[in-house]
């Protein structure tokens, strides 16, 4: 019924996504979750010259290539710059933005203007690369076992390249879900502040920040209901 295009969050790849598949097959629909480089299975490709732009550049190829078109776009995490930048390039591509927890910049900001200082506290300033943040203290055992030896840390310049925007982007349905099991510093209060103020549709998920992998169910129930025009 609808095919969402997924923009993962740092530190994270494709295979994050792994439990999504079968439950959004279940219901008609298709996942595509580009790994972007450096990252995942695309880990031998990291270098300090890897950035915002590179991410694009993957996801960008990744609709040319596979001639996608109608999607759903979600943007989780970091991935929220992705996906608002994504949107402001080809919008054609796309019928609605979601942001699942995720970062959702203005034009000429960069994901580090949009952190607290105290939240990179952990990060190296004289190294090119970022280590993962921790995880969700809710995460099974299990999940916790088969997650640590695929995260890897994220090209800085991620992180530090600003994003460009044009505007072409904001004639998309945009909606914001929320997960409402915060860290100690809750980075992403504002933008779904800022969703509710500007009229968004907003929905908060009694789920930490990865729903992906610790609430699959929740969430593929609430994105389905998004591509059927009932949530």
């Amino acid at each position: 019924m609808a095919t969402f295009f997924v923009a993962h969050g740092a530190w994270s790849a494709g295979w994050a996504w792994k439990k999504m598949h079968p439950l959004l097959r279940e219901r008609g629909h298709a996942l595509v979750v580009p790994t972007q480089t450096g990252l995942g299975e695309r880990a031998h490709l990291a270098g300090p010259e890897v950035d915002l732009e590179t991410h694009l550049a993957d996801l960008l190829g990744a609709l040319h290539c596979e001639d996608l078109h109608g999607l759903i776009l979600v943007g989780h995490s970091y991935g929220g710059m992705l996906a608002t930048v994504l949107a402001d390039r080809a919008p054609e591509r796309f019928t609605q933005l979601v942001y699942l927890d995720a970062f959702v910049p203005q034009d000429g900001q960069a994901l580090i203007d949009l952190v607290p200082a105290e939240a990179q506290r952990s990060w190296p300033a004289d190294d090119w690369r970022t280590p993962p943040n921790p995880l969700s203290p809710d995460m099974s055992p299990e999940d916790v076992a088969w997650i640590m030896p695929r995260r890897v840390p994220q090209p800085r310049r991620c992180f530090t390249q600003p994003v460009k925007l044009t505007g072409a982007g904001a004639r998309l349905p945009r909606t914001y879900i929320r997960c409402a099991r915060t860290a100690p510093i809750d980075v992403f209060l504002p933008f779904a502040q800022r969703a509710q103020r500007e009229g968004w549709r907003y929905h908060e998920m009694d789920a930490s920040h990865s729903p992906n992998v610790t609430a699959p169910d929740a969430l593929t129930r609430l994105l389905d209901g998004l591509a059927r025009g009932s949530a």
